[in-house]
Parts: structure tokens; sequence; C-alpha cells
């Protein structure tokens, strides 16, 4: 850990910090009018709902989505969390909200078996996989994405924490905005809720820098989910995953 933050400048991390509040910013006014509603600021969320999107267009870079291995329906379902062999522990599904509970306690009832967390999932709660993502990095566990899995939105900051990070050539690794919906009946309402969520959002941004840096990787990584709109991923080439080090090692598979 110490090693990979080392190569980060301090100065580069000031200027993306900056930079990046200033986009969460600007991005967390996106409103997804197809959800309209009346409600009250302690209602949003930074949690889009789980989608699998093109990639990017040519112009935004990244690259066309992986062919992906599982089925769409498995991905929408809440995450599972089950233990095979060679202590794989699977995570497959929605990061929804309370995943990091089950997490922790799956952890802490059979943690001594667990060597590697395996992802297969749209994402989700962006606050669940910040704390998943904690946990991880404090036990130590490597992360892996295979050939055919997926890995977007909000996963790769559980991806991120991994102590060795391995991931196969064809695996679908995305980012995008964090994003609330504006909700309200009025205009004057819709300020003060969206005033809420633009000072909610810097901070959530500031603790996604704040954990990729400590995970040993590039923060420069998370301007790619500033600059997409939520209802797009943009899926990082091979060439970036080692750039940003989000991959440490690549599978054979």
């Amino acid at each position: 850990m110490i090693a990979g933050l080392a190569r980060i400048e301090d100065g580069a991390i000031l200027r993306f910090a900056f930079f990046a509040l200033l986009a969460g910013t600007l991005g967390v006014l996106y409103v997804d009018y197809r959800e309209l509603s009346a409600a009250a600021p302690a209602d949003l969320t930074f949690t889009p709902q789980p989608i699998l999107p093109p990639a990017t267009s040519d112009d935004g870079g990244g690259r066309p989505r992986p062919v992906l291995t599982t089925p769409p329906e498995l991905l929408d379902e809440p995450l599972s969390i089950s233990l095979g062999a060679n202590g794989v522990l699977a995570l497959t599904g929605t990061i929804d909200p309370g995943s990091a509970q089950r997490f922790a306690e799956e952890i802490a009832a059979r943690g001594e078996y667990v060597s590697t967390v395996l992802l297969d999932s749209p994402g989700g709660s962006v606050n669940d996989a910040l704390e998943m993502g904690r946990l991880i990095l404090e036990r130590g566990l490597a992360t892996e994405v295979q050939d055919g899995g997926l890995c977007a939105s909000s996963c790769p900051l559980v991806f991120a924490s991994g102590s060795v990070r391995v991931a196969g050539q064809e695996a679908a690794i995305g980012v995008h905005q964090i994003y609330a919906a504006a909700l309200s009946d009025s205009p004057v309402d819709a300020l003060r809720v969206a005033g809420v969520a633009m000072a909610d959002a810097q901070q959530v941004t500031a603790r996604i820098t704040r954990h990729l840096s400590e995970a040993g990787v590039d923060p420069a990584l998370w301007l790619h989910a500033l600059e997409t709109p939520p209802d797009r991923l943009y899926y990082l080439t091979a060439e970036e995953l080692e750039r940003y080090a989000l991959v440490t090692e690549w599978s054979d598979s």
C-alpha cells in the first residue's frame, strides 16, 4: 500500500481532488425525470438503479462492453454472498442497501476461510460499496473479476480495495457518475433538494478519492466516472486498468 501511495504525487492528488469535487457538483445536477415525485431531502440517495448500458461513444473513449456470462436477471437480484472452494467468497448481484452489513456478518462468521472476494455486480449503493471495501482493505483480502464477469458503477470501489486485484482480459469493469434524483413539487423545493444533494455528492466524492488513494489506486481513475452520465458506463481498457493500478495481476482464464 505504501509503495502504491508513493507513486502518486501529493500535488497530483490535490489537483485531482479539486477537479473531482467540482465535477461532482456538476454531475449531481442530473435529474431522472422518469422518477419525479414529491420527496424530502432525507430521501435522497446516491444509488442509481443498476443498469447495463452500452459503453461510452467513440468520442468518450473506453472500450466496448465485453460479453457477460451472468444472466441479467441474476445481476438484478440483491447481492448474494457465497463461500466456495479455495477461500473464494463470491459476491453476485446488485449492491443493495444492507449489503455491507451482510458482508461483515459473513466475514465475522467465516472470515478465516476467505482469501479472495470474487465480484460479479452491476453496482448499487455507494455507501455499502465503500464499507465493504474498507473491510476488505483492513483484512488484506484479494479481489477478482473473471472473464465474462461484470464490475460496474460502485463495484470497482470494492474491487479497488483488494491487496491483490486480479482481472480477466475480458472482464467488464466500468464506472459512471453517482447521482441523486431531484424530487420536488416546486422550483423552490427543487433548489432546496439540489443544494443538499450537491453538498452530499461532494462529500461522497471526497470519500471515494481518499479510499482509492489508501488502496494504492490512482484516484484519477474516478475522473472517468465523473465525466460519464449515469445512463452510460465507461468501460476501462486493459491499458487504463494497469495505468491506474486498479488491476495488479491478469488471470489466465
